[in-house]
């Protein structure tokens, strides 16, 4: 008898424990029924063109409710307009997290506006996940495990450009654009570091701007006056435009590379007159939609599917709808595989674990892989030039980690 109570309480014991292992785990913002998730964009501003990202996310979102949700709870995507402004930054990410009590913070644009909040968000141990920014400073695990990117590190990316120039053209003089801030001296560094000893022979010529600055018509004449014949500009969008049009009105013909930030045709070449950004180079890590070789691309055809659908205002012409699309399925993939344990500490957990996932609208050979001590998601890219209608990539795929 005493032997037949004994296995019974263990069996009590041991069903008590699996229903206690299989209960659901929530954080702040999570429920049996929602998931709410908090961003910032700069919808108005000097960097408005980049709040494509942003309706991007709330149309792939929308359609992941249509769907019945991430294991049947729907997403509060909840995007605030920070006109890339760090002060308002941190105002309405207090405000996501302390008032509307988001589960998270994902794909906030911009390096100064992240860097504004990071410290906040860590001590507050909000997940700080996939920031449109590729500073070199989101992978950081050990003092910032809080904060993730997602873009190549602008660093890698200009490490790639340097890469190129070394190999035709060693001779190359060089004049570089670069905004003032975290943002355009990551390129910099990235830049300098690779060429190493020859940077102080190449580069003839330096000019900055800030972000609050009219134009940067000045700065393109000064970098022209050089005698450079390779420009590298390290801007946002509309300075981006700028310079692309300074540089044809005054006759200059550099070998021009572009930040990958500003290759959008629709957002950035076409203002600037797509005839005068022919030529420019970039480097590129998801497909173009413009681009003929994926018109039968299967990925390709189910993403505009989904623009036609659920993002009827978005331009198919504009790769930051792809940067939008693309990211919201990285964010739901790991919500997914969270499960019922949703919880902040899980999801970082499960964002720190990522291997060798390729989402569709990725170059080829280019997969989303992170790791406890490697906070960057995207560390490969591939070259391409504008050839007056679209970017046509070259080369083979690059890795600037």
């Amino acid at each position: 008898m005493k032997r037949i109570v004994a296995l019974a309480a263990a069996a009590v014991l041991t069903l008590v424990a699996g229903t206690a292992a299989a209960q659901k785990k929530y954080s702040p913002g999570a429920s049996d029924t929602e998931i709410r998730i908090g961003q910032t964009m700069p919808y108005s501003g000097p960097a408005s063109a980049y709040g494509v990202i942003g309706k991007a996310h709330a149309a792939y979102f929308a359609m992941i409710n249509e769907q019945g949700g991430i294991n049947g709870r729907k997403i509060n995507f909840l995007s605030l307009d920070d006109g890339y402004s760090p002060p308002k930054t941190v105002e309405q990410t207090r405000k996501l997290v302390e008032q509307d009590e988001v589960l998270l913070i994902f794909q906030s644009l911009g390096t100064p506006t992240n860097t504004a909040i990071q410290k906040y968000l860590n001590v507050k141990k909000v997940p700080h996940l996939f920031l449109a920014t590729g500073a070199n400073k989101w992978s950081d695990p050990k003092n910032f495990p809080w904060t993730m990117g997602f873009n190549p590190s602008y660093q890698a990316e200009a490490r790639i450009y340097a890469r190129h120039i070394l190999d035709t053209k060693p001779d190359a003089k060089i004049a570089v654009l670069y905004q003032n801030d975290d943002f355009g001296k990551d390129y910099v560094i990235g830049f300098k570091g690779l060429l190493g000893d020859k940077a102080a022979k190449m580069i003839v010529a330096e000019q900055s701007y800030e972000i609050t600055d009219p134009t940067v018509d000045s700065q393109v004449v000064s970098l022209k006056s050089s005698g450079a014949d390779v420009l590298l500009t390290f801007a946002t969008p509309k300075f981006a435009a700028q310079v692309i049009r300074k540089v044809a009105d005054i006759g200059w013909k550099p070998t021009h590379y572009l930040t990958n930030v500003s290759a959008s045709v629709s957002s950035v070449l076409m203002p600037a007159g797509v005839d005068k950004a022919a030529g420019i180079i970039t480097a590129s890590y998801v497909k173009d939609s413009t681009d003929p070789q994926w018109k039968n691309d299967p990925a390709t055809k189910a993403w505009e599917e989904w623009m036609r659908k659920y993002h009827k205002t978005g331009s198919l012409d504009d790769v930051f709808n792809v940067h939008g699309y693309t990211t919201a399925q990285l964010m739901v993939h790991v919500l997914k595989v969270c499960g019922d344990d949703l919880t902040r500490e899980n999801i970082m957990r499960q964002a720190a674990n990522i291997k060798k996932l390729e989402l569709p609208m990725l170059l080829p050979g280019v997969t989303v892989n992170t790791s406890p001590t490697d906070f960057s998601p995207i560390g490969e890219m591939q070259l391409a030039r504008f050839d007056g209608k679209r970017w046509v990539l070259f080369g083979n795929i690059l890795s600037g980690r």
